[in-house]
C-alpha cells in the first residue's frame, strides 16, 4: 500500500496530514527516511514516525448489498455513495473490490486491504462472479455456447473469456463471467443481439449475497481467506 495510506491505517492522521508528515521527512521506513507519501510500502516493513514505531489496524473485509442508483465510489456523485450504507469509522480508508454501475444492484465487497482486493480484480486469478440478468427479448437458444466460447464485443480486440449461461426462464439467465470489463454484461448481450433490462450481482468467488438490500456484515475468516486459493 501507499506510505500515506499506512500511516492513516496506523493513526488516526487523515490521508492530507499523513503526507505533510512525510514530506517533513518524519516517516523512515526500514531506517530509510521517506519524503514521497506514494512509495508502496508492506504491513510487515518497519515504519516509525518521529520515531515511534507504527502498527497498522486489522484490515476490514465487508459484504456490502449494493441498492439501486447508488456508485460505487467514496464519493456522492450524480447518485449517493454506496458507502454510506456504511456506519463505520474511518470509511474513506476503504475501497470496493470489484465496482457495480449505477443501475446494478447486489454484492459488493468492500476492504482496506489492497493485495486481497488485487486477488478478486485481476483477470488473470479467475475469480467468479455470479450475475442474475433480466433480458428485454426471450434468450435464443445459442447464446449459451456462444458465451462458452467467448463474443467479441465492439471496440474489443479479443473475445471474452469463456463464460458460463444457466437459463432461468425465457428472459431471465445466470451468468457466471471471470474479468471485469466495462460494462460487459451488458455489452455481452448486446453482442447477441439482446438487451439488459436489470442486473444483480449475488456471488464473487465462494461468497453468496445472503444480506438485504441496503445491508452490510464483516465477511468470516473462511470468507476472506477463500480468494487466497485462487489459481493462475
Amino acid at each position: 500500500m501507499r506510505l500515506d495510506k499506512f500511516l492513516c491505517k496506523s493513526t488516526e492522521l487523515t490521508r492530507a496530514q499523513s503526507g505533510e508528515l512525510i514530506e517533513s521527512a518524519e516517516v523512515s521506513v526500514n531506517g530509510e527516511v521517506i519524503t514521497d507519501p506514494a512509495v508502496q510500502v508492506h504491513e510487515n516493513n518497519s515504519i516509525t514516525l518521529s520515531g515511534k514505531l507504527l502498527t497498522p489496524r486489522a484490515s476490514r473485509y465487508i459484504m456490502m448489498h449494493k441498492p439501486l442508483n447508488t456508485l460505487s465510489s467514496n464519493v456522492d456523485g450524480d447518485y449517493p455513495s454506496v458507502m454510506n450504507c456504511l456506519d463505520i469509522d474511518k470509511v474513506c480508508d476503504l475501497h470496493i473490490a470489484g465496482r457495480l454501475d449505477a443501475d446494478t444492484t447486489g454484492l459488493v465487497l468492500v476492504t482496506d486491504d489492497g493485495r486481497w482486493s488485487f486477488n478478486i480484480i485481476n483477470p488473470k486469478y479467475h475469480c467468479e462472479k455470479v450475475y442474475r440478468v433480466s433480458l428485454r427479448d426471450p434468450i435464443n437458444d445459442d447464446v449459451a455456447d456462444k458465451f462458452a466460447l467467448g463474443v467479441q464485443l465492439q471496440g474489443e480486440i479479443s473475445l471474452t473469456r469463456p463464460a458460463k449461461l444457466e437459463v432461468q426462464s425465457p428472459k431471465e439467465v445466470l451468468l457466471t463471467i471471470t474479468e471485469g470489463k466495462y460494462h460487459q454484461v451488458k455489452r455481452m448481450f448486446a453482442a447477441v443481439g439482446n438487451r439488459v433490462n436489470g442486473l444483480h450481482r449475488q456471488q464473487i468467488g465462494d461468497i453468496t449475497l445472503d444480506i438485504e438490500v441496503g445491508q452490510w456484515r464483516y465477511l468470516t475468516t473462511d470468507e476472506i481467506n477463500s480468494f487466497s486459493v485462487l489459481q493462475l
